[in-house]
C-alpha cells in the first residue's frame, strides 16, 4: 500500500495542472474574499439580527468545493482518458488499492489545502469588516474556530465525493457535471422540489452539510455538526460504490 500511495502522489505533483488548479484555487477564493467586502456594508444592513461575519468570510468555500472537486476528479478521470489505467490495475492487481490510495492524496491535498485557504479567506475577510466599520470575529470568538475547521474537513469531503463521482462515471466533463449537479443545481432549485424531499436536503452539500461553517445558528439546521456528519455518511455510500463498479467493471 505504501508503494502505491507514493505512485499516486508522483502522478499527482508532477502534472502541471495540478498546481494550476491549487493556484487557482487560492486567487479565486481570496480574490472573491476580496470582492466581497465590497457588499459587506449592505449585506450587514439587511440582516442584522442574525449578521454572522465568519459564515460572510468562508463563503468563498461554495466556489472553492467546485475547484478542488475539479482536482480530485482529474486524479482519477486523468488515467481513463490516457488510457494509463489500464497499467496502473496491471501495476497493482488489487483493484481497491490503487482507489483507495486515490482517496487518500485526494483527501490529503484537499484537507491542508482547504484548511489553509479557509484560514486565509477568515483572517483576511475580517480584516476587510474591520475596514469597512462592520461587525467582525476573531479566532477566540466563540464557534469561530470550530466554523474554520468545518471549512477545511468539508472540502475534504467533496473531494472524496468528486473522486467516487470519477470513478463511477470514468470522464471529466460526466463527472464535473455530476458534482455541479450537487453542489451547486440542487441547493439552488431546493425549493421546488416535493415537500417530503427536504429530508434529503438536511445532509446536503452546500445546504445541511455547510451548516457548520455558520456560528449564528441556522434555525434550518439547528444541528449543523449533525448535517456534516449525515453528509459524511452519504458520500461514504457514493465511495463504497464507486469500490464496486471498479472492482468488478471492465477499464
Amino acid at each position: 500500500m505504501n508503494r502505491v500511495l507514493v505512485a499516486e502522489w508522483i502522478k499527482l505533483r508532477s502534472l502541471r495542472s495540478t498546481w494550476y488548479t491549487l493556484a487557482g484555487l487560492f486567487v479565486i477564493s481570496l480574490g472573491i474574499t476580496l470582492l466581497s467586502s465590497n457588499t459587506a456594508q449592505r449585506a450587514y444592513a439587511d440582516d442584522v439580527g442574525a449578521w454572522d461575519p465568519t459564515a460572510y468570510s468562508l463563503t468563498t468555500f461554495k466556489v472553492a468545493q467546485l475547484i478542488v472537486g475539479v482536482l480530485a476528479i482529474m486524479v482519477v478521470t486523468s488515467e481513463f482518458a490516457t488510457g494509463l489505467i489500464r497499467t496502473t490495475l496491471t501495476a497493482t492487481p488489487r483493484r481497491h488499492r490503487v482507489l483507495a490510495a486515490k482517496v487518500v492524496i485526494a483527501v490529503a491535498v484537499a484537507a491542508v489545502a482547504g484548511q489553509v485557504l479557509m484560514f486565509a479567506a477568515f483572517l483576511i475577510g475580517q480584516s476587510l469588516l474591520a475596514g469597512n466599520g462592520v461587525p467582525n470575529a476573531g479566532l477566540g470568538d466563540p464557534g469561530v474556530l470550530r466554523a474554520v475547521f468545518a471549512g477545511g474537513l468539508y472540502l475534504a469531503l467533496i473531494a472524496v465525493l468528486a473522486v467516487g463521482l470519477a470513478t463511477i462515471i470514468r470522464t471529466t466533463a460526466g463527472a464535473i457535471v455530476a458534482l455541479v449537479g450537487i453542489v451547486i443545481l440542487v441547493p439552488a432549485l431546493a425549493g421546488a422540489f416535493p415537500s417530503w424531499m427536504s429530508h434529503l436536503f438536511v445532509v446536503w452539500p452546500t445546504l445541511g452539510g455547510a451548516a457548520a461553517l455558520r456560528t449564528v445558528p441556522d434555525p434550518g439546521f439547528p444541528h449543523p455538526w449533525w448535517n456534516l456528519a449525515g453528509m459524511c455518511l452519504a458520500i461514504l455510500v457514493v465511495l463504497a460504490a464507486a469500490f464496486v463498479v471498479l472492482r468488478r467493471r471492465d477499464v
